[in-house]
């Protein structure tokens, strides 16, 4: 196990790099963050070839990029063109998105296996095609439409919690907003497990299970769920960082400062080291995600093993 933990850490360097560069470029060669800087307005060409070298504009691009990988690995993301730092914003915002994504997390695992659970063990029946009727509409509604409705109708029109949240983002209040994030990965996460449910039912080791006298709790809990939350697990961990990435939508309805909020200002505004710094923190959370779950796979199936 730990040489292939050492291995996976080995080969997460290359992807790291290979991400990092490729947001750089994408941000920093398609525009000119400083003619951003001004808006419509045209900058002075001394100021704005001294703003150019105090953020290291003026040189060729690859040694920019060599510049900002060294200022990372000293803990230092760059400054936003407000002045402030950028792990002073990310110090502010991924907390809160953090406790969103978990909120999120927990209701699209919850709610969704119980949901798959019950679909797969009643393959065709009503409880079965309601679900997948359910999860389809799911699916099928943006976030954007799902989100402001059960605003107003949880917030404005009941008044059973606050339309928007406040600044501390406390996890009472995001329970609607963690609801409203979940519901798509809580519809693909009910039909993975109805899907692995139906399939691993049919299986030999849980007739075998059956056959020895085993309780029916104990063969779903024990021999079929186990087996069949494989899927289950690699979709929700790679949607954790979907997750945290992909909040802009129901940060910007529930006024959350987090991370979507930080990056969607940062987009608007153009504000490269923002956007920059934020995105390459959100490519850590993919690759310690996926580590985490192939890690997973050994404690779900004990027929794994790792050298």
């Amino acid at each position: 196990m730990g040489r292939y933990v050492i291995r996976r850490l080995l080969q997460m360097i290359p992807v790291f790099i290979g991400s990092t560069l490729l947001i750089f470029l994408m941000v920093y060669a398609l525009g000119d963050p400083v003619a951003a800087l001004f808006g419509d307005r045209a900058p002075d060409p001394a100021t704005a070839a001294q703003i150019r070298a105090d953020l290291y504009l003026d040189q060729p691009l690859w040694k920019q990029y060599l510049h900002y990988m060294a200022q990372i690995f000293q803990g230092n993301f760059g400054t936003a063109f407000n002045g402030q730092p950028v792990t002073e914003l990310m110090g502010a915002a991924f907390p809160v998105t953090l406790r969103l994504t978990l909120v999120a997390v927990v209701i699209e695992m919850v709610a969704g296996i119980v949901l798959g659970v019950f679909s797969g063990l009643r393959r065709g029946r009503t409880v079965d095609t309601t679900v997948l009727i359910f999860t389809l509409v799911v699916v099928s509604i943006p976030t954007f439409v799902s989100g402001y409705v059960l605003q107003y109708l949880f917030g404005v029109k009941w008044n059973w919690v606050k339309p928007a949240v406040s600044s501390e983002a406390p996890l009472g209040e995001l329970l609607l907003p963690g609801l409203v994030l979940a519901l798509v990965s809580l519809a693909y996460v009910t039909r993975l497990t109805r899907t692995s449910i139906a399939e691993n039912a049919r299986a030999d080791y849980v007739r075998t299970a059956v056959a020895k006298g085993l309780p029916r709790r104990r063969v779903v809990t024990r021999h079929l769920l186990r087996n069949s939350l494989i899927p289950v697990v690699t979709f929700i961990g790679t949607d954790i960082g979907a997750l945290m990435g992909g909040a802009i939508v129901t940060e910007r309805i529930f006024n959350i400062h987090g991370v979507g909020f930080q990056l969607y200002q940062g987009i608007l505004r153009q504000n490269s080291p923002t956007v920059v710094g934020f995105v390459t923190i959100l490519v850590l959370v993919f690759l310690v995600a996926n580590l985490l779950v192939d890690l997973l796979y050994a404690v779900l199936d004990p027929r794994i093993r790792y050298a």
